[in-house]
């Protein structure tokens, strides 16, 4: 019989152990360490920010595994320190050798000997105190001597030929485009989390990032936000600044109507380290709940800031993750202090439906204006006028301004009536459009609202405070009705009924495929009780019945919410458009729909202005 080590094609025999040479223990770490080019900036990056830098450069050329120069003007080294840097394990972040108060970004001490076992390394640094720089090279593995050298106080650490000792590691890279954003990438967050400093990015020949170093406190903070997360963010953004215990939530928060379709523009950080943290990615996801559509992320950038003893950041070798000693009281503050920010909000939408809306009439302005002929370089302002009047009847065409109160019959009495209430956040109903959208005058501009997405909202709001405060009211029906289903969805209606009369709706299993349904939400008035009770159905099917109240609450009561709303193509009177209004402004969340839509668009009187050129 073979042995063992025998049986198993390609398996060598057993051989004695031994101890690894100190290249290959450094190109093992090196192997956790440094992943991609990207990893090697964000260590060197970082120890330039432990070393009290507040300008730091950094070059690269093809796709950093050529070239990595990083250049700060930090507190630098002496020749002992130069010396250990170089060597495994060897740190300056580490006090008391407490593995459980890391104060810094740096603090395995095995970033630069791993980067030297598989590259060309060269530091040169120089103290400000010192007469003159001086310099150490390792070559993968190989450690020469501490020599002089020139330069100005701060650190140059430069990186050439990576992953020269293991060419294996090269088949593993992606293209020269896609390293070159992983390094920006990395760039933007660690300078998001230190505005304080400057930073500046060079890929090959291009300069593609510049950042100058900002003022302290909130307004600098969201100045460097708005370089790097767009101009948009910083006009929807949502300062957030709360505390718990021994706990700091800070940073800003975007509107849930301005999302994205991927996660790309959510920044955590944790003491200042950047982080990927499950924990906190779901909290995230949980405080903006039914606010954002399904698919979509709204942007943020919040700081978390504790007692170093209080998280553990030892816990994934590229510190891209941590954990929390607390861990409960972390995602309660995150989702408390979102939603309280949120809020706050009131009815206030994203900036960026206006845009989009200038954008759109500025391109139909654009086809449909007429051509300056050959002698004529610039066209009569009336033949302008009339093209954009053109564009501006191509959208519009067909749409009947109808009269809003039922004892007016045209627009102006409306207006007159209404005109006190223009100087409201959300102004006066002028009109009412396809039965669907709320036309109103403000002080500075004009608002359309979508009506059955806004009252959708305030119907939700209202059954979530119902359900606060003691109970959603019911009302019961003159006769039950019965509901044919699916025998699947009845028979998980009827296993998650007593949740459901909670929230208003009674019901009871009748038959395999069907359910009796006995009371609705009294909110929902006269409703279709078989449509509602079927969008239930498929709901908790989808989602199950486990923990359904607690889980799946925003969004079962937001399909019964809809049901209760005013519909599009219903006609409404001036009193009952301006109620709608003024409700919005008071109620939260109300420049969203249950489904993360927006509610209204706005333009202001100059945007109006701009698209009739003038301004």
């Amino acid at each position: 019989m073979a042995a063992p080590a025998q049986r198993a094609t390609g398996i060598a025999t057993l051989m004695a152990v031994r101890q690894l040479t100190p290249e290959t223990i450094n190109r093992i770490a090196a192997g956790e360490v440094v992943e991609r080019p990207a990893s090697v900036v964000k260590e060197l990056v970082e120890n330039a920010i432990d070393a009290g830098a507040r300008e730091i450069e950094i070059v690269t050329a093809g796709s950093g595994l050529s070239l990595i120069r990083v250049t700060d003007d930090g507190s630098g080294m002496d020749a002992r320190d130069l010396a250990l840097a170089v060597e495994r394990h060897a740190t300056s972040k580490l006090r008391d050798e407490d593995l459980f108060n890391i104060t810094t970004l740096g603090f395995r001490g095995e970033a630069l000997p791993s980067i030297g076992s598989i590259a060309h390394l060269e530091i040169r640094t120089r103290q400000s105190a010192a007469g003159h720089g001086i310099a150490i090279a390792v070559d993968r593995g190989r450690k020469g001597e501490v020599r002089p050298a020139a330069l100005n106080p701060g650190t140059i650490v430069e990186v050439r030929d990576l992953f020269s000792a293991t060419p294996a590691r090269l088949k593993f890279m992606k293209s020269e485009r896609a390293e070159n954003l992983a390094i920006s990438e990395m760039v933007k967050r660690l300078a998001m989390a230190h505005p304080e400093i400057g930073f500046s990015l060079t890929t090959g020949e291009r300069t593609g990032l510049r950042l100058p170093a900002c003022a302290p406190g909130s307004d600098g903070l969201l100045n460097r936000l708005g370089r790097i997360m767009g101009r948009e963010f910083m006009a929807d953004a949502l300062a957030l600044d709360g505390r718990r215990e021994d706990v700091r939530l800070h940073g800003f928060v975007g509107l849930p109507t301005l999302n994205r379709p991927d996660a790309g523009l959510q920044f955590l950080f944790v003491n200042g380290r950047p982080v990927r943290d499950r924990l906190l990615l779901g909290a995230l996801r949980g405080a903006y709940g039914d606010m954002v559509p399904k698919g979509r992320h709204p942007l943020v950038a919040l700081f978390v800031e504790l007692d170093a003893r209080h998280v553990d950041v030892n816990v994934h070798p590229a510190k891209a993750e941590v954990r929390f000693r607390d861990a409960g009281a972390v995602r309660a503050l995150l989702v408390g202090g979102i939603r309280e920010v949120l809020e706050r909000a009131g009815h206030r939408a994203s900036a960026e439906g206006g845009a989009r809306m200038l954008d759109v009439l500025a391109r139909r302005n654009e086809m449909s204006a007429p051509q300056p002929s050959s002698w004529s370089p610039q066209p009569p302002r009336s033949s302008y006028s009339a093209g954009f009047g053109e564009a501006m009847q191509a959208p519009l065409a067909g749409l009947a301004v109808e009269p809003s109160v039922e004892v007016v019959h045209d627009t102006v009495s409306l207006a007159t009536s209404e005109a006190e209430t223009a100087d409201h956040p959300l102004g006066a109903a002028r009109a009412q459009l396809h039965g669907t959208y709320i036309v109103a005058e403000t002080s500075d501009g004009i608002v359309i609202v979508d009506q059955h997405a806004a009252h959708e909202r305030l119907v939700l709001e209202r059954m979530k405070a119902m359900l606060a405060n003691g109970g959603i009211k019911r009302q019961g029906l003159l006769i039950p009705e019965i509901v044919d289903l699916d025998a699947d969805e009845a028979a998980a209606l009827a296993e998650a009924a007593e949740q459901l009369g909670a929230l208003g709706l009674v019901l009871e299993q009748f038959g395999a495929n069907a359910v009796l349904v006995r009371e609705t939400p009294a909110l929902l008035g006269q409703c279709d009780v078989a449509a509602l009770v079927k969008d239930v159905g498929r709901e908790v099917l989808t989602e199950g019945t486990t923990g359904l109240l607690e889980a799946r609450l925003d969004a079962i009561l937001g399909t019964i919410a809809c049901h209760g709303s005013v519909r599009a193509g219903r006609r409404l009177t001036g009193p009952e458009m301006n109620a709608l209004l003024r409700e919005m402004e008071a109620t939260p969340r109300a420049g969203q729909c249950n489904h993360g839509r927006p509610t209204y668009v706005s333009l202001s009187r100059a945007d109006i202005e701009r698209l009739f050129g003038r301004r």
